[in-house]
Parts: C-alpha cells; structure tokens; sequence
C-alpha cells in the first residue's frame, strides 16, 4: 500500500524564554481539560516523577525476570501513585498476584502520557532495560486524543490501525519536527522492539470510563478493537480488560459503579484501582494463550479469598460481621466471649449453618480495607444471610496505627487523610461503609441485616447507657435509606439488663449516687460483662443472642424460621 503523508502547515507564534521553558522535557505545563472533560493529574514535573517511579529495571533480582507495566494515570496516578488525591492506578495493586521471588512488577505508568508520548518521551529507557525472558503489559491509549502538535500536550494519535498514513508538521511542546502515527502502528513499534530484546509482550485494552450507552451498559472502548487486531495480526497475546472490568461494573448497582471511580470518569478510587488489577490478573491467568503458561506458573491470589464455611446441601448460611463484640477468644468459661459464639444457642443447625466472620479490634473501615469483608463477599450464594453490625471501634482516631475511625453520620461523604504511617487513604462515613456492606450482600443474592452494636457497663443516671442519639440515630437512617432489615440488639439488651439491675432513681448527695453507679456497673460486670464496660462474658454473649432471636421474632423475620422452637 502507498503510504500517504499529511503534511501540515502549522504557524510558529513568537513564545517567550518563559514559556518555551515552560514546554521542556524536566517542566510540564499546568493541567489542562481533555476532550473528555477530564483534567489530568500529573501537573509535577517528568523529572520530578522520574524520582518516583523506579528506574526502569532497577527492581531486577538477580537473573530473574521484571514484568513493565506501560500505561497512563489510570495505571498510575498523579506523579507519586501514591494516593495523595484520592485515586488510584490499578498497576499499584497488580504485584499482589506474582511470586515476587520469581520476578519484579515494575510499574512504568505514567499519568497524561498518550500511546505516543510515552513512546517518545519514556520508552527508551525502559526498551534498553529489557532483558531476555521480560514481560511488558501495555495498556495505554486514553490520552491519545487532542491536537498534535499543541503547546501544552502534543499527544494525539491517529484513530485507526492503518500502518501507512501518518502526519508530519512542528511540534509546539519538543519545538522539533515530529511525525504522529495511528494507535495501531505505535502499538507495533512496542511489539517490535519488546520482542527484538527478546522479551514477551502482552497487549491489553483500556480501563472502562464512567460513562454508559445507550443500553444503559459501560461504554466499551473503540481502542478495545484495534488492540485485538493488532494482537491477533502480530502473535501477541491479548487481554480484553475493558471488558472484564465492563463486565463487573455492569453487574454492580449504579451507587457501587460510581464509587469505583472518583473525582471524574476516567480515573479510579481504591476500589475501582483494586477491581482492575484483578481483572488484569484475572484475564492473563485464565487466557488460553500458550505464550503465557511461564507467566501463569508464577502467579497468586487470583482465585478469590473466601471463608471456609462448610456448605450443608440445601442449607444457607448466615455469616455474621462485626467486631470483639461477635467474636472474641471464646474459648475460656471464665473470659471474654463475642454473641455469634452463642449463636447455636438459638438457632437450630440442623437447617442453616452458622458462620462466625467477626474480627476482634474492626471497624466498618478496617474490616473492609482488610479485605474481611471481601472474604465474606466472596463467599456469598443466593440464600444466604449477613449480619452487620459495628460501631466500637469506629469513631476512634482516623490516623493513627489502627487507622480504624470514620467520618460520623451517615451521608455519601469522603475524605482524603494522610495517616500517621505516611500514607494515604480515603475515609468515608460510617453510614457509607454499612450502605456499601447491605449493597455487597442483595447483589450477592444474600439478605443483609443490621444490628445495632451491643450496650456498654455503663450506668448514668441509674439506668444503662443508651447510644441512641449518635449510632442509634445512625443505624436508623441507613434503613431508612436502604430499607435493610434492622435488629436493634443494643436496645433489646438494654432493657433487659434495666429490667435486671436499674434504680428508678439516685441519691440526690453525688458521692452517694456515684457510688450506687459503681455498685450497679459492678453487679452487672459480675454476670454480664468481663474485664472492661464491652466485652461480655460467656452468659452475656448468650444475653445479646437471645436478643438477636427476639428482635427477629419481632420482625417476624425470614431468618426466625431457622430458630429454635
């Protein structure tokens, strides 16, 4: 085929010394707004980044070999990737599923970087890196659009495969000739040179946006179509990302769909960076391609993380959630025991099986960050059932070692902290996270129950202490929201204990009415409570499953068909 050549006529402005500083290789110019409405987050300057991100194949352990990731922002973002901002590039999670005895994952992502940009600006160093027996993912291509030969960018390519049409004219930002190719042949001069240093490239498509069709489903990316061409007409294997995340978020109700993504539509949050990382590794592991086989023999963690409930034929389980309140040492007669523990004392085996996920010292933030919660996602069939219940442990310090508080109240709102340990997370409110967990669970099939956290020893004014104006209120705004069963467990104890041991009144002389407290904490500890004004005692973890028992029978819950008569 002839090769046709476009030769524009661009008119040279007069720039200052200023300004053509301002274009050099060591200084990028200011974020600017793409045609996807979408301002890039990497406004710090190469230089400055290149001091982040590893020096290509710097990370080697002795002969063995280095996996390079090549993508944009949304691989990794801002020029730290460190999460400063809020959002996340999937290639931060993506060495989890490798051995990394047996090789290295670079990620040589850079945010505001195009197909071509990267080639020109960081590719080199990275091509003379390579080493026989390397990987290199590319995954790049929502960048490639704008104008090609501008001031501020200079990164758009052509929007096509074709090998033989090209546009020549002077690039503004380098102040040099430049010639732009299509998508597809940058994505062959990455092919040709991986494999000309004897190393293994794999072709991957892009992260999905936050934008939908006419359907109603995730936009599939035109770059998904010419990646496979190119894949299929070169030998190379190929992983259809876009459409293994598409897929996911399309299966996820609009609410968890948006909080994969956060600030704008391209780039994503924890959740979203986590979600794509595991697609990648999903559709590398479980490809057919047989060039991947040494690649899939050192990889982890892609099979799901799940608990290990044993399954009865015909049977639900009901996973119940929470903290040392649902699940404690529960072993010695004489210490500390959470009610799930009990549970058998009220449910009748012989129709659900009963699985205890709580997790000592949690919170709703901490139990989801851990990935506990993800187990108990994982583990989830149509069916099943889940109780939720936290709050201990949630409004404690937001930054410190634990990193366990939230933001109080129940509204769909974040913020970015700095941690005492240097990093960065994004903290939500304690009625987000609890939305997040009833969400996790209907979209499973499951049904989700909230309970609210179990009373404190705690005696003011004669009476046991009620946290009905923060949690309480809390906890009934979230079902009035979602509509999710609620099993008020701290007031169903609370009464009885009242019932048990309260004083209609106290002294009027406060010596004598603070000692009257300390008797009632102190009857109350001896049978119900153990070591501090929490935890419970063997017969009080009973107390608060009976309780649980009572506010289903209440309900007239679809779980109170599986207690005992």
């Amino acid at each position: 085929m002839k090769r046709s050549i476009l030769i524009l006529s661009v008119i040279i402005c007069q720039l200052s010394s200023t300004t053509l500083n301002a274009q050099g290789f060591d200084n990028l110019p200011d974020p600017i707004e793409d045609v996807n409405k979408v301002v890039d987050n990497t406004p710090d300057s190469i230089a400055k980044a290149l001091m982040s991100r590893p020096a290509p194949g710097s990370t080697r352990q002795g002969n063995s070999p280095v996996l390079f990731l090549i993508g944009n922002s949304t691989m990794r973002n801002g020029t730290l990737g460190n999460g400063n901002n809020g959002q996340w590039g999937w290639g931060y999670y993506f060495p989890k599923y490798f051995n990394a005895q047996k090789i290295a994952v670079e990620n040589q992502a850079l945010g505001g970087m195009s197909t071509r940009t990267f080639y020109t600006d960081l590719w080199p160093a990275i091509r003379e890196a390579l080493k026989p027996g390397d990987w290199v993912v590319v995954s790049i291509g929502h960048n490639d659009n704008g104008e090609f030969f501008d001031q501020k960018r200079a990164r758009a390519v052509i929007p096509s495969v074709d090998p033989d049409t090209c546009y020549v004219g002077f690039n503004q930002r380098t102040q040099k000739q430049d010639t732009v190719y299509s998508y597809g042949n940058y994505l062959r001069k990455y092919i040709s040179e991986i494999r000309a240093k004897g190393a293994n490239p794999i072709l991957m498509s892009l992260t999905p946006r936050d934008a939908y069709d006419e359907k109603g489903k995730i936009v599939r990316k035109p770059q998904t179509e010419w990646a496979a061409y190119i894949a299929a007409v070169e030998g190379v294997p190929f992983v259809d990302l876009n459409e293994i995340s598409g897929a996911k978020l399309d299966s996820y109700s609009r609410w968890k769909q948006q909080y994969h993504f956060l600030g704008d539509k391209i780039h994503t949050s924890k959740f979203g960076a986590e979600m794509n990382a595991r697609s990648a590794a999903e559709g590398l592991f479980y490809s057919k391609n047989p060039q991947l086989k040494p690649l899939q023999s050192i990889m982890i963690n892609v099979e799901p993380k799940v608990k290990p409930v044993q399954r009865k034929e015909g049977q639900p389980v009901v996973f119940f959630t929470g903290d040392s309140t649902v699940k404690n040492a529960d072993k010695d007669d004489d210490g500390m025991w959470g009610w799930a523990s009990q549970a058998q004392t009220v449910f009748d085996e012989s129709k659900i099986t009963l699985f205890n996920a709580g997790r000592a010292g949690r919170s709703t933030r901490s139990f989801v960050r851990e990935g506990l919660w993800d187990e108990v996602y994982n583990s989830l069939q149509p069916g099943d059932f889940v109780t939720i219940q936290f709050g201990h442990n949630d409004i404690c310090p937001i930054t410190d070692a634990k990193a366990r508080g939230v933001i109080p109240g129940t509204k769909d709102t974040l913020h970015v902290f700095k941690l005492d340990n240097g990093q960065y997370e994004v903290v939500y409110s304690f009625g987000w996270y609890l939305k997040k967990m009833i969400d996790d669970c209907r979209e499973k099939g499951a049904t989700p129950i909230l309970v609210s956290l179990t009373p404190r020893n705690e005696w003011p004014g004669g009476k046991v202490e009620r946290r009905d104006d923060s949690y309480g209120k809390w906890y009934r705004e979230v079902v009035a929201e979602t509509g999710v069963e609620f099993i008020d467990m701290h007031n169903i104890s609370a009464d009885f204990l009242d019932k048990k041991f309260a004083v209609s009144g106290l002294p009027a002389d406060k010596e004598k009415a603070q000692a009257k407290i300390a008797e009632l904490k102190a009857k109350a500890g001896a049978k119900y409570f153990k070591q501090d004004h929490t935890h419970t005692s063997k017969l009080g973890a009973q107390m608060n499953a009976q309780s649980f028992a009572r506010g289903l029978r209440q309900n007239h819950s679809e779980l109170a068909k599986y207690l005992k008569k």
